[in-house]
């Protein structure tokens, strides 16, 4: 059949909205005049509509759930039962407290990796989203129901969430910090406003997605129509209640298919550009990285957060005057580095995963830390105080669960290699020399490096 041309199309109208009590006034303010972009013929796409708006909401439905849970795990994996989580005090908005586990080795780099990789991700996604409900959110009378005020201020949670999450996020991974407030709280308390709105937002729209999907844009199945329609047969979606659908619409030039192919292409592209920073295989493609190729010699060449430099410690503190105390006992425990090269070494192959969501496997050798514990006088501690030479910052001091501290491959490395079996190194300065910790699945901020002192400590202890 030939496609109609412009001028036998019917006129599309808006169906007249339901008013909710008080209904007066918002007739009344649906008869004030209202210029672009508040009217319904100023959004022309013919890609718009209910059904457009369904697939990017299923995606984000899946991934944002995703990002979510991946974020709320991070937060945990920093130990907020020991205060050491940002933010510490959070009030109400506390998660339950449990020990993080140290197998799979992988687990922090895993769930970090989604978390940051997953969100930048999405990014085209959550953009393509906002641009197919920019109708409905210039919609005039705003609002037409106290129920749907109250959807409006869900909605209002749920974008403004979003926007503000994904660009802190998207900045704090680039190290980029022009705002004038701290990340990690601003970042924690924002995703709960977030996700209330995503919740609510949800449970309101989550049978409008299903039944869209299900009819496709024209009633003709999910994803039977836009498979094959290419620019010129593609047609707009029918006006319907949800005011996505323009009224007035435009010539099209893309395809919902070209259209979907873009955004899941641009999605596509960020990832591989993106992915190597969790992925050592690929770690030349990732130009999204905000740091180099080149960290160091041989072995240490891997990515470095905090650089000697960087802490302040006078290098002459790491020298042959360096020691490790280690307390918890009955007396105070003090050996050189000579006297930790001389315990029995044990070597395992683990990466190290930072919440910018960078990662890298190494083979780590040293003492195990239940080998210190046990010379400290505490066999069976329940937690550890690991402090660094450096005195200032956040993390120059960690607090260890007591299964990161019995974990067999729980480490105070001495040496570093790549993961392939080659020759080890020294850790090189700006690794942590003399020795630094390594447990497995630990945030590599709490891989604390130039450490002075472990304080194996017991319950009930002070």
């Amino acid at each position: 059949m030939a496609q109609a041309t412009r001028d036998e199309v019917p006129p599309r109208t808006a169906p007249e909205p339901t008013y909710g009590f008080p209904a007066g006034l918002w007739r009344g303010l649906g008869r004030i005049p209202v210029p672009p972009p508040f009217h319904p013929r100023t959004w022309r796409s013919p890609l718009r509509g209910t059904w457009l708006t369904s697939v990017f909401g299923a995606v984000l439905l899946v991934g944002l759930t995703i990002v979510v849970l991946t974020g709320l795990m991070s937060y945990i994996a920093y130990g907020p039962q020991f205060g050491q989580a940002i933010p510490a005090d959070v009030g109400g908005l506390h998660l339950p407290f449990f020990d993080w586990p140290t197998d799979p080795s992988w687990f922090y780099r895993l769930t970090q990796g989604l978390h940051v990789v997953g969100g930048m991700v999405l990014t085209p996604v959550v953009l393509a989203k906002l641009w197919s409900v920019v109708p409905k959110l210039f919609a005039w009378p705003p609002v037409t129901s106290v129920a749907q005020l109250l959807e409006r201020i869900s909605l209002l949670a749920l974008v403004g969430g979003i926007l503000f999450e994904f660009v802190t996020g998207l900045m704090n991974a680039q190290y980029d910090y022009s705002w004038g407030f701290g990340f990690y709280t601003a970042h924690y308390y924002g995703a709960w406003v977030f996700i209330g709105g995503f919740v609510a937002h949800v449970v309101l729209k989550f049978p409008t997605m299903v039944r869209a999907l299900r009819r496709g844009p024209h009633g003709t199945g999910a994803f039977d129509r836009w498979l094959h329609d290419s620019p010129a047969t593609t047609e707009p979606e029918p006006v319907d209640a949800h005011g996505l659908a323009p009224v007035d619409p435009g010539r099209p030039t893309l395809s919902r298919r070209g259209l979907l192919g873009l955004v899941g292409g641009g999605s596509a592209l960020v990832g591989v550009l993106s992915i190597g920073q969790t992925w050592d295989a690929l770690r030349p493609l990732a130009v999204l990285s905000p740091r180099g190729q080149s960290y160091g010699d041989g072995p240490n060449d891997f990515q470095i957060n905090r650089t000697l430099a960087g802490s302040g410690i006078d290098p002459a503190a790491l020298g042959d005057g360096w020691r490790l105390r280690l307390t918890g006992g009955t007396g105070e425990v003090s050996l050189s580095r000579s006297d930790l090269a001389a315990m029995p070494q044990h070597t395992a192959v683990l990466p190290i995963a930072c919440v910018e969501g960078w990662s890298t496997t190494r083979t780590w050798s040293g003492v195990r830390l239940r080998d210190l514990a046990a010379l400290a006088g505490v066999s069976a501690p329940d937690n550890a105080f690991v402090q660094s030479v450096e005195t200032s910052g956040a993390f120059a001091r960690a607090t260890l669960q007591a299964n990161q501290v019995l974990d067999p491959d729980a480490l105070l490395a001495l040496r570093v290699g790549d993961d392939d079996g080659g020759p080890m190194a020294d850790l090189s300065p700006d690794h942590g020399f003399p020795a630094r910790v390594i447990v497995p699945a630990l945030p590599g901020v709490h891989n604390t490096k130039w450490v002075a002192s472990i304080d194996f400590r017991r319950t009930g202890a002070t």
